[in-house]
Order: C-alpha cells, then sequence, then structure tokens
C-alpha cells in the first residue's frame, strides 16, 4: 500500500511541476507580495504527507476497533437471543418454548373431551452476573392459565458446589428433572404423579469427579404429590436429596459409557386441615382423575394429611447410539386421617421407557439433535425417533374403603404407549402418541372403562 502511495505521490508532484512551468508563471515582485506564488512541494514533502496522512487512519482505526470492542453483543441463534456485555462479565438470554397439542379419547363413553389445547406456552429469561451468578424466570400461559413455574437464583462458586435459592424443581424425579421439550411422549409417565413439580427452598449443589457423581441437597417448604405451592401452611419443612452416577463415561468401552443411576428422596411432615387438605389426586395419562381422597367438607368425611410424608426414587438411564432407555420407581409414602380413623398408606408407582433414532442420531438426555434439516426440495427429512413404554401407580389397598373416594378411586392405573417424534430441525419438533390404559376399580361396580387415547403435538423451541 505505501509503495502504490508513493507512486501517485510522485506522479501529482511531476504534474503540478509541468503545469507551473507551461504556464510560466511571473516571479513574485517582493517577498511580502499577497499575490505571491509558492514554489512547487518537493517530492520529500509530499512523501511526508502522506505518511501523517497514513498516520492518521491508523489511529482512526485503533480508535473503531476500540470502540467496537466495548461495545455490547448482541447474538441470535437457534437456541435463544443474548445480549452481552463486552467484557462478557453480564449477559441477558431470552429463550422459550410453545407445545400445540390434540388430545382425542377413543370410545363412544369416554369421560373425556377431545380438543384441541396449548399444552405449555412458557417464555425464559435468563440473567447472568459476573459468570457465576444466574437469575432464572420461566411463566407458564398455557392451558388458559398464568402460573410462575421457575424464579430463582444460582451461585455457582465452584463445580463441586452450587447454590440455588427461589421456585424450581425438587431434585426427586428422574423424568421430572427432564425439560418438557425432551421428553420421549405428550405426557409424563405415571411416577412422576407420586414426586413434587415444583416448590420453594434452597439447594446445594454440584458434580465431583468431572462428572462422575453429581449431587443434590435441599429443603423446601414441602408440597403434595405432582403439587406445586408458592406458599406454604404449615410451619414443617421437607428436605430432599439426590445422588446420581456415571461412573464409566472415561471408560474406553461404549457399551458403558453413558449408563448412569442414582437415587433421590424426601422427608417431611404434613398436617392439613379441612380447608387445606394437603392431600393429592392422581391423573391417568389423559390427564384425567382416577384416584381421590375422601372430601366433603366435614370432619368425618374428609382425608387429610397427618403425618410423614417420605419419598424414595431409585432411577436411571441408558444411552448408546441412536438408543435411549429411561427407568424409575417411585415410593410415596404418606400419613393420613379421617376423622378418628388414620393409616401410613404407601403408593407406589414404576416406569420404564425406550425410544431408537431410525435416521442414526445419537441418543441424550436432550434429545436428539437431526443430522438434516427437513427440506424436501433437497431430499432431506430431518430425525425420526420411535419411542414406547410400558408405567403403573398402584395405590395402597389400606385407602379402600375408608379414606378414598369410591366413586372416583381406581385401585391402580397400568398403561403402555407407542409413539413417534420427527424432528423438523433443532427448533421443531411433532410428536404422535397412542396410549391405552386400564383400571382395577373404580367404577361403582367392577372396573373403570380404559383409557385410550391419541396425542399429537406441535413443538417450537428457541
Amino acid at each position: 500500500m505505501r509503495a502504490t502511495t508513493l507512486i501517485v505521490a510522485v506522479a501529482l508532484a511531476l504534474a503540478t511541476t509541468a503545469a507551473r512551468a507551461q504556464a510560466q508563471l511571473p516571479a513574485p515582485t517582493t517577498p511580502d507580495d499577497s499575490t505571491a506564488v509558492r514554489p512547487p512541494e518537493t517530492l520529500e514533502d509530499l512523501i511526508q504527507r502522506v505518511r501523517v496522512l497514513e498516520r492518521k487512519l491508523e489511529l482512526k482505526q485503533e480508535e473503531d476497533a476500540a470502540r467496537a470492542k466495548a461495545a455490547p453483543a448482541i447474538v441470535v441463534a437457534g437456541d435463544g437471543v443474548a445480549f452481552r456485555a463486552a467484557d462478557g462479565s453480564f449477559q441477558l438470554r431470552l429463550r422459550g418454548y410453545v407445545q400445540d397439542d390434540a388430545r382425542m379419547y377413543q370410545g363412544v363413553a369416554h369421560p373425556g373431551t377431545s380438543a384441541f389445547l396449548l399444552r405449555r406456552v412458557r417464555p425464559i429469561l435468563e440473567a447472568t452476573a459476573l459468570q457465576r451468578y444466574t437469575l432464572r424466570i420461566m411463566p407458564d400461559f398455557g392451558n388458559g392459565q398464568t402460573v410462575l413455574y421457575d424464579a430463582y437464583v444460582e451461585a455457582a462458586f465452584l463445580p463441586q458446589l452450587g447454590l440455588r435459592f427461589g421456585k424450581f424443581k425438587p431434585p426427586v424425579g428422574l423424568e421430572r428433572l427432564q425439560s418438557a421439550t425432551n421428553l420421549m411422549f405428550v405426557e409424563r409417565a405415571l411416577p412422576t404423579a407420586l414426586v413434587p413439580n415444583r416448590d420453594l427452598g434452597v439447594q446445594l449443589q454440584g458434580v465431583v469427579g468431572g462428572g462422575l457423581l453429581s449431587y443434590a441437597l435441599g429443603v423446601f417448604n414441602g408440597v403434595n404429590d405432582g403439587g406445586m405451592a408458592d406458599t406454604d401452611t404449615d410451619n414443617a419443612k421437607e428436605v430432599a436429596a439426590r445422588l446420581f452416577a456415571q461412573p464409566f463415561q472415561a471408560s474406553e468401552s461404549d457399551a458403558l459409557r453413558r449408563l448412569g443411576f442414582g437415587v433421590a428422596a424426601t422427608r417431611g411432615a404434613v398436617h392439613g386441615t379441612l380447608t387445606s387438605v394437603s392431600l393429592p389426586s392422581y391423573s391417568s395419562p389423559g390427564q384425567l382423575a382416577f384416584f381421590r381422597y375422601r372430601a366433603d367438607g366435614k370432619a368425618t368425611g374428609t382425608a387429610i394429611a397427618s403425618g410423614d410424608h417420605v419419598r424414595l426414587a431409585p432411577q436411571g438411564w441408558y444411552y448408546r447410539g441412536p438408543l435411549s432407555v429411561l427407568g424409575e420407581y417411585v415410593i410415596s409414602r404418606q400419613a393420613v386421617a379421617l376423622d378418628t380413623a388414620s393409616a401410613t398408606l404407601r403408593n407406589r408407582a414404576w416406569q420404564v421407557a425406550a425410544a431408537y433414532a431410525v435416521t442414526g442420531e445419537d441418543a441424550g438426555a436432550k434429545g436428539i439433535r437431526p443430522r438434516s434439516v427437513f427440506d424436501p426440495a433437497k431430499g432431506s427429512w430431518g430425525a425420526i425417533e420411535l419411542t414406547a413404554r410400558v408405567h403403573q401407580l398402584r395405590l395402597d389397598d389400606d385407602a379402600f374403603p375408608r379414606f378414598a373416594d369410591p366413586t372416583a378411586s381406581a385401585r391402580s392405573a397400568r398403561a403402555w404407549a407407542a409413539g413417534l417424534n420427527w424432528y423438523l430441525n433443532p427448533n421443531v419438533k411433532l410428536v404422535l402418541d397412542y396410549e391405552r390404559t386400564r383400571f382395577a376399580g373404580g367404577a361403582k361396580t367392577g372396573d373403570r372403562a380404559p383409557e385410550r387415547a391419541l396425542f399429537s403435538r406441535i413443538q417450537f423451541a428457541f
């Protein structure tokens, strides 16, 4: 660039000198004459001027680079929109997802109503300060309601030690801890009905050995099975703990590398009242209640929680190539009372679920990522995953007939399901499931009619 500039300067100097000579300009009469013509610039003068201009240009470029470095950055990507401070110390991230479902019951006399519904509409805001402190807020506008699901602050001091406080998922159910965007099926399985959904509390958590072992230990207000609350009804609190191991993740053998297993538990005390019984009801995969405790508003006809509530949840998953397998077992033991009668009821549930990506993508806890996006013009069809599961929830025999509502309570529900997940791209997913549930009891005489339901979902997540 300097050589080119020098050549241009020399050319300009020669042209100027030639023009003045040709015009035969007269010499000035006196040195002070205002009309005097200055002598032409020399080649050295022009070279010096060019050097000054070049330095000014360099300073301007350095100033622009410094200004750009100090300016905040806006990043738009498939996993959300991020606003970052120039030094990376602060970040605001916007994400979210929408799940538009169709729930169609089969059978003429089925108690459910077939319908289209906005199952979940969840914007997510995450803010990070100094790379260590994170705020997460996630409301939900689905099902015609406005509910605050997540609102917590997390401090990550070390990989082995972090602190979370606010409203979030207690560390219990394996499938419950998965994001709704990564589920194998439209609806979670029956064991999830026995674990807490969201609760207010404080939790220590961390990962040891580079991921070989993760742990969580928290104290919460305490909620019903499957429950969620923003307030507490008594002074008692609930302790929740979880250990999960992946002992072979550094193994050279692919057969065991992504095997994980663990156990979670909760312990607390719950004391209900006639106005707040603190007992759950349980719903089928089609989201229809099949078990309720007695509740007529009177002490002689209303069951209430009356003491210890303990849960135990062994769990595990296995991933190898396109194969996913998930299994969990949950026991929920609750002390209940009705008038002068009392009992400790043990309700149990289990599930085994599997998925296989027929298009060959690697499976994982966050689902699969399609190798190609849906584009028929290019012969690209995204990723396809086949799913299947069996699961059951069984109520304690001692709940019948004293504590269970005789008009709306089955002794157990057992279901099987098969489905297909179609990933059009990393952000759009289509789901189609068929599920059949059989009940033991639950009718005035004999068993409640089986539930047969077809579920579909269009999901957009970013």
